[in-house]
């Protein structure tokens, strides 16, 4: 990786050799860097553009079937009619042609709580019964990890859930990404060094109060999914690129593909055969520890929701915030960012430490313009 990143170094800063830069002494090498960032940006979006265009995800693909099923009487669902006969639903920009994770409907330990509910949503057309088609799109929508977690979550903390047709459900519009990062090509992520991450997300992010009330946002998602009224989830991938937030810089996560229920991921970890902790990770950063006289992964995690958000905040709080904050906001953080992952431990002090921070920023932003 150090090669690749000198070796970038080397092609950004010196794109010809001096020798060549003696026979050309009419040409200024800041112009010839400045033509070749063009093409460089130019490229990057071409890039871009070209893969978030929707034929990847091949949503037009998706309708024909969607709608051939709806029209057979199949399926059904409450946009199903603005999609096939009105065309009132439109296919833009492409986020993402990697398939959507399945999820076992007995993966969430307090479903029974959300019966009422998915029967209320499974009733399409409000004729007081279910129909087999009904029936169907709903056991269909089930087995989505995501949709799951919509039904289960406030909307405050995620997208809103406008309608489906069959296993196809709509959500309100993907909230502001907080990771500037995240549009780049991922051959060239790796190639950006820590300070260039940190300095993109000052100069390109929100203003810090802006930032203050996202964190706020984000620690109150991650109380709900330790005190939430369906049960307790876990983040398994605790990353910027997942904080996003509407325009009024509200908090919303973007992506609940990683968040996962608390039966699932000890089902997933209890007694898997283990060398080091690394062989006791669910997803990207769920980690247990390894008992290594059994070599069996235990149940309980290293570290908890909170310790792996406060580790986060630490580079987007703690860049440009008010001299007056920082000193005891970095205490904080670092403090929590200590906390176990043992159960025993993350009762006693989780909801404590969460509650001061929250109440430190609210503090700073509290009765301004941007509370």
């Amino acid at each position: 990786m150090r090669r690749l990143r000198r070796l970038a170094h080397l092609v950004l800063f010196c794109p010809f050799s001096k020798g060549l830069q003696g026979r050309l002494p009419g040409l200024r090498v800041k112009y010839v860097f400045l033509v070749w960032l063009g093409v460089s940006v130019g490229s990057w979006m071409v890039y871009v553009h070209y893969s978030s265009h929707a034929e990847l995800c091949r949503g037009h693909v998706c309708q024909v079937v969607i709608c051939d099923q709806y029209r057979k009487g199949i399926i059904s669902g409450s946009i199903c009619q603005d999609l096939c006969n009105l065309h009132k639903v439109e296919w833009r920009t492409c986020l993402s042609s990697v398939p959507g994770q399945q999820a076992n409907l007995g993966d969430l330990p307090s479903l029974p709580a959300l019966v009422g509910q998915v029967l209320l949503m499974a009733d399409f057309n409000k004729d007081s019964r279910v129909s087999l088609a009904e029936a169907k799109s709903v056991w269909a929508l089930l087995q989505r990890n995501e949709f799951l977690l919509l039904l289960s979550l406030q909307e405050e903390h995620a997208s809103r859930l406008l309608g489906s047709c069959g296993d196809l459900y709509v959500t309100e519009g993907v909230p502001h990404g907080s990771w500037h990062g995240a549009a780049l090509p991922p051959l060239l992520r790796p190639l950006l060094p820590p300070a260039l991450h940190t300095a993109l997300q000052r100069w390109l992010g929100p203003a810090w109060p802006w930032r203050a009330k996202i964190a706020i946002g984000l620690l109150e998602f991650v109380e709900e999914l330790f005190h939430g009224a369906y049960g307790t989830f876990y983040m398994c991938e605790t990353t910027l690129a997942n904080v996003g937030y509407t325009a009024k810089y509200d908090f919303k996560m973007a992506d609940l593909q990683q968040v996962a229920p608390e039966a699932t991921v000890r089902r997933f970890l209890q007694g898997r055969h283990c060398e080091r902790s690394s062989d006791c990770t669910y997803g990207r950063d769920c980690r247990a520890p390894c008992d290594k006289l059994m070599r069996q992964c235990k149940g309980d995690l290293i570290q908890p929701n909170l310790a792996k958000v406060c580790e986060l905040l630490r580079d987007y709080l703690l860049p440009g915030a008010p001299a007056d904050l920082r000193e005891e906001l970095g205490k904080q953080l670092r403090t929590c960012t200590t906390l176990s992952g043992l159960a025993s431990q993350v009762e006693a002090h989780h909801s404590l430490v969460l509650s001061h921070l929250k109440t430190l920023l609210w503090k700073k932003i509290s009765n301004t313009k941007y509370s």
